[in-house]
């Protein structure tokens, strides 16, 4: 087993500990999950929406290389600064060299998922500039020198003691500042406000960014995402290449699934459409934008992400960040996003990141999986990730990552059960073996790799008869 892989079990066997932990994803996990039923139950046409955002999705990879360019032109005609970064080091350096054009000391940021990717806060923190989350849960997450644990809800490992601690801890918190949830909203309201007056620059992320109109699209259900986005002078916002959508009816398209799978809702609270900075026009015509930031940059990341086109892993590409698959996944709710070791956790994170950065360092993850298909079934543009997910373990086998053991058993399986008649016999000799072993029909310890198995459960000893033979005994018997 390689030292990625002795690494990922250590930290499921620390979150499978923690029943805090499991008591967080249960409670959290399960609330979002019911959302996005009752949001879904509620739209007209919920297949044909998914079948629509799927649609507007594939079209905009099928063509990625022209949607990418006229959406830098019409993002550079409404004046934006529209910059190319093929690797997280190109991106970053990017952003901190438009912190020192415009002696940029304090940054504030809106929740970007792209921008723990690339390690953007470390970097600039390093250059000088000091950066504030300014996302009530992505806010948590830095004072604690932590890291998201879901794509939407970088919080969901914490209860709200582990909250209150912390505020007590790092912001000196009363006991009435922090004696229930809207307290404590209210303290980080107060702390960031001076902030977001006195920062020099506003990033953001982007959820989908307009090709025909250079209009970025960001979706938040927090009021900072506007004020970091308007009030600095200095706007930079990290688009990952893919998240572009051909026209605005594409852009409603997505939008009328993305918030019923994120958050159960119709749609969020703030759902914001930027197109261009600050327009000082005479007049109030077309050409004139008195609000907004004096300087608008886009800076469209590449990172591993365009070598994934016209592969096998392509469809991940359609990917909007909702968080549902992570809902909805047996083994995220068991071990959360920790676990993973990665940016992005869950099925999408067992893609994604072999994907990005390379599957001998991450296909572990794709192992961490049970096929059930509940993650393409909530997904809201129908990505089949249990494919993509044997992808990746098929692409680990050819590179020889899997276990020998793993690697010595399956091409015998497979000889077995391609063949009906051996299949069947080698069925029912293993299940009078067993039988004759444990004969009150639970096998409590497997041998060798196996074993681990029944490490945590107990192991049901085959039938004699066969589901087959079964069915064909009852339909004569019927007859």
């Amino acid at each position: 087993m390689t030292e990625a892989a002795l690494a990922f079990h250590r930290r499921i066997d620390a979150a499978l500990a923690d029943a805090g932990l499991r008591a967080a994803l249960a409670l959290t996990a399960g609330r979002l999950a019911d959302g996005r039923t009752s949001a879904f139950a509620s739209l007209p046409d919920a297949e044909r929406s998914r079948d629509e955002a799927r649609r507007a999705r594939a079209a905009a990879i099928a063509r990625l290389d022209t949607y990418l360019e006229q959406f830098a032109r019409s993002a550079e005609s409404r004046g934006c600064t529209v910059h190319w970064a093929e690797t997280a080091a190109d991106a970053r350096r990017i952003v901190i060299e438009v912190a020192r054009a415009n002696g940029v000391r304090l940054a504030v940021k809106s929740k970007s998922m792209l921008t723990e990717e690339i390690e953007l806060n470390a970097a600039l923190e390093e250059s000088g500039v000091r950066v504030v989350e300014t996302d009530l849960g992505e806010f948590v997450v830095q004072l604690a020198g932590d890291r998201p644990s879901h794509i939407i809800a970088p919080i969901v490992h914490r209860s709200r003691h582990d909250v209150a601690r912390l505020f007590r801890d790092k912001l000196g918190a009363s006991d009435e500042e922090v004696a229930d949830i809207p307290s404590m909203t209210a303290l980080a309201r107060r702390t960031l406000r001076s902030e977001f007056l006195q920062a020099g620059m506003g990033i953001s992320g982007v959820n989908l960014a307009v090709a025909e109109s250079g209009s970025l699209c960001i979706v938040t259900n927090e009021g900072n995402g506007r004020l970091t986005t308007t009030l600095p002078g200095v706007h930079v916002a990290l688009l990952g290449l893919e998240r572009i959508v051909p026209t605005a009816a594409d852009l409603a398209a997505v939008l009328t699934v993305l918030a019923r799978s994120a958050t159960g809702q119709a749609t969020s609270v703030y759902t914001n459409i930027l197109t261009g900075p600050r327009r000082r026009g005479a007049g109030s015509g077309s050409g004139s934008e008195p609000d907004g930031p004096d300087q608008l940059h886009v800076v469209i990341v590449d990172n591993g992400r365009s070598r994934l086109l016209g592969t096998e892993l392509a469809e991940i590409l359609y990917c909007v960040r909702c968080g549902a698959c992570l809902n909805a996944c047996p083994v995220y709710k068991s071990i959360g996003g920790h676990a993973y070791g990665g940016v992005y956790p869950g099925p999408v994170g067992s893609v994604v990141m072999p994907g990005l950065h390379g599957v001998e360092e991450w296909s572990e993850l794709a192992q961490a999986s049970s096929l059930c298909g509940a993650c393409r079934d909530v997904c809201p543009v129908k990505i089949d990730l249990p494919h993509l997910l044997l992808e990746v373990r098929r692409q680990a086998a050819a590179r020889r990552l899997t276990p020998f053991w793993l690697r010595a058993a399956m091409p015998l399986y497979a000889a077995v059960a391609t063949r009906p008649r051996l299949y069947h016999w080698a069925g029912g000799m293993a299940a009078r073996l067993a039988r004759g072993v444990r004969p009150d029909g639970w096998i409590r310890q497997l041998p060798g790799p196996l074993g681990a198995w029944t490490a945590s459960r107990d192991f049901p000893v085959p039938a004699v008869r066969s589901f087959v033979a079964q069915h064909h005994a009852r339909k004569a018997a019927h007859r």
